[in-house]
């Protein structure tokens, strides 16, 4: 009787331990079960507080700021990455893009619009819209951002359930810059798009 005791109370102890919130990041709330450091979250949903800034680490180890995150839907939106100035390279381009880890409960939405810059003729054997009404053409000639991409071949397309859900990706031969908008709609003036790259997560077992 008393070992049943000791071990329920261990149990308790756990359970208690695993379901500490973190403390806040700047101005930022980190809600369960999101953990930025050993002591507090679960370690499954590691995220960063770098200098009041939350941010999400991908398997490659490169970092974007979070923008939101909504624990009813368990959903979060992440920062893009810059277009370097007077390039047309995502800042991520060094890693291949945004690419998460299979094994994390982590992947990415159907409601991102991806737009694909600086990309190869080799895009437009694809099922991807490379047309001159692409949303990426309105990028390139109406944000300061993507000015240095014009002049050359872009895409888009919407995240759907039949891509991989595990990453964005860039390289030498394909494209070499992207960005995403998150619940794009057609008739939408650019200065309302919102520019994110919304995941979601699965809940702890």
């Amino acid at each position: 009787m008393v070992m049943i005791l000791l071990v329920f109370i261990l149990v308790s102890r756990v359970s208690a331990f695993n379901y500490i919130t973190c403390p806040k990041c700047g101005n930022f709330e980190v809600p369960y079960p999101f953990s930025t450091d050993d002591n507090c979250g679960d370690l499954r949903y590691k995220v960063s507080c770098n200098n009041g800034n939350l941010e999400f680490p991908s398997a490659e180890g490169f970092h974007y700021k979070i923008l939101s995150i909504n624990p009813t839907t368990q959903k979060l939106i992440i920062r893009p990455p810059m277009i370097l100035e007077d390039t047309c390279y995502s800042s991520d381009f060094p890693q291949g893009g945004l690419r998460l880890d299979e094994r994390s409960p982590f992947n990415i939405s159907t409601h991102n619009t991806v737009l694909l810059l600086n990309c190869t003729a080799a895009l437009l054997r694809s099922p991807l819209n490379c047309s001159f009404n692409s949303f990426c053409r309105q990028f390139e000639n109406e944000k300061e951002e993507g000015s240095g991409c014009k002049s050359s071949l872009c895409c888009h397309y919407l995240k759907d359930s039949s891509m991989t859900s595990h990453f964005i990706r860039v390289r030498p031969g394909g494209c070499t810059a992207y960005t995403s908008v998150v619940d794009i709609k057609p008739e939408d003036p650019i200065d309302q798009w919102n520019y994110g790259i919304e995941l979601q997560w699965l809940p702890p077992n």
